[in-house]
């Protein structure tokens, strides 16, 4: 790591006063030395990661630097200034930055300092840094691939791991292999530097890049333990009396902070933008007039936001800062003194068993408690409590799951096919998309016709990648607005994407809320609905997607676009199972939350369902959480691709039988009985079979024990005696079971089939003359009876033959009779006159000569009418007792 040394010393004719922009004694000012020199004067590019805690000024002071090195054009040239990317997670987090930084610059936002967020721009032509969210680069790099506008990027807060700051990490490597010139800056929180070193170096064997550090600018940090009394988590999330704890935990310690410090501030970090409010409204009603309660999340408006992350000024209140995990890294919230800490996150899930992608509430990392606590200590000393047990904390994963491991990958599939690494094959990413997530990725692109099958993209696939949406709400606004009209598909999808909640899952409902809300919701609604109605009008529909007919509005409206973008989640109620149960084309069962006025509808598109035990009023598991009425036409016509007819052939109790069947993916719109061809049922009865195994035939006692001395020759002799193990059998199925396969298909009960003469056609010739040799069906004892062999399961390689025999039929066997050329011994069970056990053995000789005394001296007085000789060499074996006198 490069060790940290003075500011450089400033120069005529550079773009920023970096000095004066630092001047409040940041301390990443005291690295931009070391980080000059990694990168060299900047005309050739270059790379380097920074590693500096949070508040310590990177964010603010790293793109001046690079704007001073490589935002001027080449020498001789008559272009204009090349510009700075900085990339934030999170849109309030692009806006801050921009705001600070123009701040401390003296200039006005949108001129040398600018950003572009979704739906908004600040920037002009003479733009020097630019502030932007990751999905906005990415779309710039599908568009021009050369960034040719662009000197330098700046990938902020690589260690949170989003999704698609993992693929600009990957896509910005291979754009450097072509542009020499452009330089890429990566800047981390946390100890993984050394990792994102390694993929951004030169990969053709210079090296990693260089890591620049800066020492941590703590003040000292007191930590609190609070554990609260009940669980902070149930099967609905977070529960209500823990978030009343929180409340309770924060008033309480803030009021301390105030009676030491009249100037202390508190952030309070909970999991959601519904728990900010939550724990915002329990604390108003804790606290006094004297202290500001603020929330600070994405779906605030601007100036609440700004007014949070801005320092307090003189004579303004002390102020409480209730945030998700926006000010863990991404925001520095100035003034803050003491921090609240509930221990939790949301973090996106998959399920893939069940088709469901969406956010659920788990145990922060310890990195990420690190860095909240850290946020105290800022500006003084500072006090972290932490709402749960140091155990807890030790449980807690050591950092934060990367996204492309445990995320929905189909916008991201889709904009790495764009780029021209299907899958992402070949692409430098931190961590490779998990091989079925992907594989399932693909197929939903496939279906949405925005790829091809060797994993390219299509026309379709590039219009929807230059969608600022996930690709199947972009297929439902482009198709739904042929259909129904630019402005209601616009509106419907924009509801869609928004995070706000539709009451009840009633999805209409939210959209009339929505429309009539003057509030913050409503207006970004609204913003986002006249932007995506004018990408509608530019996009046209997609030509190789199958579209809908026209629709006049109402609730079927939303539900045909709703289901447009997500056919899969086309839902029938489960007859019989109450009003509330419904069953998606996927096979995900799912419920309605209880009182929904969605429950009785027929049919559903559902926009969104997710895990939740208990929230549902059917009891899935599953919950709708924004779903719209459907009409069984549109269902067909928005997932038309899922719609197949065909003759579905069973084996049921013990026969073949069919229906002809009409599904919507896992939906049955209609089933007949109809006889089933001999094709269908063979492939019933080869299904069933793989399905239940070989004990859906009726195996008699001839039949297994021909299997198991079959199964014992394999064993010890291998090929060519087959394998009849389930799988070897299973392989085979039409060699050893060709003509009851035909009879089975005809019609015929399972158990009017002998599966012994099957069994005979495998064995192999002339080998199979000796069978009776190598693993007989009986022994012959002294006495002079026939006594079944036993062999073992087809499945176990280790147990030996078997012979139960009473012991007074063995008298004067000595030799321990062996199978298989004498490889194997037979195991003797000595039994009683009463057949009961008295002995096992596979050493006849040791056991006369030895233990037999024993069994005698034991059994000779209850059994006294059988013989028990002294000598049992020697005497007659015999199957009788003795005769009478």
């Amino acid at each position: 790591m490069t060790s940290p040394s003075g500011p450089p010393a400033p120069q005529p004719g550079r773009a920023f006063d970096l000095p004066a922009i630092g001047g409040g004694g940041l301390p990443f000012a005291r690295s931009l030395a070391a980080l000059a020199e990694a990168l060299g004067d900047g005309a050739a590019g270059g790379t380097a990661v920074v590693q500096a805690p949070p508040g310590t000024g990177k964010t603010t002071l790293v793109p001046p630097l690079l704007a001073n090195l490589v935002a001027r054009p080449p020498a001789g040239t008559p272009a204009a200034p090349r510009r700075i990317v900085v990339t934030q997670p999170r849109r309030v987090a692009a806006r801050a930055a921009a705001r600070r930084l123009a701040d401390l610059d003296g200039s006005p936002l949108g001129s040398r300092v600018g950003y572009t967020v979704r739906g908004e721009r600040r920037t002009n032509p003479e733009t020097l840094i630019e502030f932007v969210t990751p999905g906005i680069l990415l779309r710039r790099l599908l568009a021009d691939p050369d960034l040719t506008a662009a000197g330098a990027v700046v990938l902020d807060e690589v260690h949170e791991r989003g999704l698609e700051t993992d693929l600009l990490f990957g896509m910005l490597t291979e754009v450097r292999q072509l542009r020499g010139d452009l330089t890429v800056v990566a800047m981390s929180a946390t100890l993984d530097a050394p990792r994102f070193a390694a993929l951004l170096g030169d990969h053709d064997g210079g090296g990693p890049a260089p890591v620049v550090g800066c020492p941590s600018a703590l003040h000292p940090l007191e930590t609190a333990w609070c554990p609260a009394p009940g669980p902070r988590l149930d099967g609905m999330g977070v529960t209500r009396a823990f978030l009343d704890f929180i409340a309770d935990t924060a008033a309480g310690a803030h009021r301390q902070a105030l009676a030491m410090d009249r100037a202390a501030d508190a952030l309070v970090f909970v999991p959601g933008a519904w728990e900010v409010s939550r724990v915002a409204a329990g604390l108003r009603s804790r606290v006094g007039p004297g202290t500001d309660v603020l929330e600070l999340h994405g779906r605030v408006g601007p100036a609440e936001q700004d007014r949070a992350v801005s320092g307090r000024r003189p004579g303004e209140n002390p102020r409480i800062i209730v945030s998700t995990d926006l000010a863990e890294s991404s925001l520095t919230v100035p003034g803050v003194r003491l921090v609240i800490d509930s221990g939790l996150s949301r973090e996106p899930r998959r399920d893939a068993a069940r088709g469901m992608n969406g956010l659920v509430t788990v145990s922060c990392s310890r990195a990420s408690a690190d860095q909240r606590a850290g946020r105290a200590a800022r500006q003084g000393p500072g006090t972290v409590v932490r709402c749960y047990s140091q155990q807890a904390f030790g449980a807690a994963p050591a950092h934060v799951t990367p996204e492309i491991t445990v995320a929905d990958l189909a916008g991201a599939a889709l904009v790495m096919a764009c780029w021209g690494s299907p899958r992402g094959k070949g692409l430098a990413l931190p961590d490779s998309p998990p091989e079925q997530a992907m594989e399932d990725a693909m197929e939903i692109l496939l279906e949405l016709g925005a790829v091809s099958g060797d994993g390219h993209a299509t026309a379709a696939g590039r219009t929807l990648a230059g969608l600022p949406v996930d690709p199947r709400l972009g297929r439902a606004l482009l198709d739904g607005a042929a259909a129904a009209g630019p402005g209601a598909a616009a509106e419907v999808v924009a509801a869609v994407a928004s995070d706000a909640r539709a009451p009840g899952a009633d999805l209409p409902r939210l959209l009339s809320d929505l429309g009539s809300d003057k509030g913050p919701a409503g207006r970004r609604w609204a913003d986002e609905s006249r932007r995506l109605r004018v990408l509608a009008q530019q996009g046209g529909p997609l030509a190789d997607i199958p579209g809908l007919p026209p629709l006049a509005g109402g609730t079927a409206l939303v539900g045909a676009v709703v289901a447009l973008a997500f056919p899969d989640r086309v839902a029938r109620r489960v007859p019989g199972d109450g009003p509330e149960r419904y069953l998606l084309s996927s096979g995900t069962r799912a419920g309605l939350p209880a009182g929904s006025s969605l429950a009785g509808h027929e049919w559903l598109a559902v926009a969104e369902v997710s895990r939740g035990e208990g929230r549902d009023s059917a009891g899935t598991g599953a919950v709708i959480r924004a779903a719209a009425p459907l009409s069984a036409d549109l269902a067909e016509s928005a997932a038309s691709h899922l719609l197949v007819e065909n003759v579905e052939a069973a084996l049921t109790q013990g026969r073949v039988t069919a229906r002809k069947v009409r599904r919507l993916g896992a939906i049955v719109l209609a089933s007949t009985p109809v006889r089933p061809s001999p094709a269908e049922g063979r492939a019933a009865v080869a299904a069933a079979l793989r399905k239940e195994g070989l004990a859906a035939l009726a195996w008699s006692t001839t039949a297994d024990a021909l299997r198991r001395r079959l199964a014992f020759l394999h064993r010890e002799l291998g090929e060519p005696w087959p394998d009849v193990s389930e799988a070897g059998l299973l392989r085979r199925l039409q060699d050893w079971l060709g003509p009851e396969l035909e009879s089975l298909a005809a019609g015929a009960d399972v158990n009017t089939i002998n599966l012994a003469e099957p069994l005979r056609r495998l064995l192999p010739w002339p080998e199979a003359a000796r069978m009776e040799e190598l693993a007989p069906e009986s022994l012959e004892v002294p006495s002079g009876s026939r006594v079944r062999i036993d062999y073992p399961e087809w499945s176990d390689v280790t147990a030996p033959p078997v012979v139960a025999v009473k012991l007074q039929e063995c008298f004067g066997l000595a030799a321990t009779p062996r199978l298989v050329n004498g490889r194997v011994p037979v195991l003797f069970h000595l039994l009683s006159p009463a057949r009961r056990p008295l002995a096992v053995t596979g050493d006849l000789a040791s056991f006369w000569s030895g233990p037999y005394a024993q069994v005698r001296a034991e059994m000779r007085g209850r059994y006294p009418r059988h013989p028990w000789p002294e000598d049992p060499w020697s005497a007659p074996a015999t199957a009788r007792p003795k005769q009478r006198k």
